[in-house]
């Protein structure tokens, strides 16, 4: 069985785009880009590619060791949103227990069509399952560039979205990730970071920028995004071209095998994280769990936690169990303790 869980962030926010005129079409003439995804014809946008992807390795985040029988995770979940204070609800995310069994839904905006379209074009790849990692980069690839197409056919999509993906497969997870969402695993009680936050000041990001002809300015994407990687936004000047441009919407990928230590997995949007660190949300998710042992009330406390602390942004957040049990207490080793003892002279 294979799992997969999706988020998306809607982020061209004041960024619009007149309804009365089509967006310009950076693929016109090649209508390969939006056929079938098993075409090993397909061709990809020139700006989103960066690497190939046969040279994208799929290895452990973190070492783990050997095991005889392999360890299958027993797969509970659960998913909770919030508008916040905004206006309007931005965020998207898809749950499925099985990627063939995936249903479309309405098409309002770029995070609508990537929440439709990529879980089909990963299950269409020929690639699919037995190299997982080809198939998700491709897919987020095709999606781009098929919101594109998208796009000069009714010019009222014109927007962009972040996006992150998982499947597990087997003990394995995969973890695909273009902007800042974020994906954090619980190993026995130790956050592990699954992705990275693609913002324009991190260096990776900026030096890739600048090569492909764009600027950071105050933090932003030629002044207009928060965001290195994203899907969509097309519309926007001096992003995206056909002979290349700054955004990419290329993934990164994280992957590891899953153990008895794994415990649970966390999906947020941005929002989430603007008051959250990485094990500051695992060790509350942790403490929840072990009261009631239910991810769907997991993810309300940790929507209703972000509310109190003020977050601006729309609140959106998965969590995965890949246990029957809550999280068990965490016992430190007595040789690990270190004790003092003071007496006045």
């Amino acid at each position: 069985m294979e799992e997969s869980k999706l988020m998306f962030d809607n982020c061209s926010r004041g960024n619009e785009i007149s309804s009365n005129s089509k967006s310009p079409n950076p693929l016109a003439g090649d209508r390969r880009l939006v056929a079938s995804a098993t075409k090993k014809s397909l061709v990809r946008h020139p700006s989103l590619v960066r690497t190939k992807l046969s040279d994208i390795p799929l290895e452990p985040r973190t070492a783990t060791g050997d095991h005889a029988t392999e360890y299958l995770p027993i797969l509970r979940s659960g998913a909770w949103t919030d508008i916040g204070s905004l206006s309007s609800m931005e965020d998207v995310y898809v749950c499925t227990d099985n990627l063939m069994s995936h249903h479309r839904t309405t098409r309002k905006h770029a995070a609508d069509f990537a929440c439709n379209h990529l879980p089909r074009f990963i299950v269409e790849n020929e690639d699919f399952p037995r190299q997982i990692d080809r198939a998700i980069s491709s897919a987020f690839l095709q999606t781009n560039t098929a919101f594109a197409e998208a796009c000069y056919v009714d010019a009222g999509l014109a927007s962009g979205t972040t996006a992150l993906a998982t499947v597990v497969i087997g003990s394995s997870l995969v973890v695909a990730n273009a902007g800042d969402c974020r994906a954090v695993l619980c190993r026995r009680g130790k956050a592990i970071e699954m992705s990275r936050d693609h913002k324009p000041c991190c260096f990776g990001e900026k030096e890739q920028i600048e090569a492909s002809g764009g600027y950071v300015y105050d933090g932003y994407l030629n002044g207009q995004l928060n965001v290195a990687r994203a899907l969509g936004n097309w519309h926007l000047e001096g992003l995206k071209s056909i002979d290349g441009g700054p955004l990419s919407g290329e993934p990164e990928l994280m992957s590891t095998k899953l153990t008895e230590e794994d415990e649970f997995l966390i999906i947020g949007c941005d929002g989430i994280w603007d008051v959250f660190m990485s094990q500051n949300v695992i060790d509350f998710a942790r403490r929840r769990l072990q009261e009631h042992n239910n991810p769907v009330m997991c993810n309300k406390d940790l929507v209703d936690e972000a509310l109190k602390r003020k977050s601006g942004d729309n609140l959106s957040v998965v969590v995965v169990c890949f246990q029957k049990q809550p999280p068990s207490n965490l016992v430190v080793p007595a040789e690990g303790c270190i004790g003092a003892f003071l007496q006045k002279a």
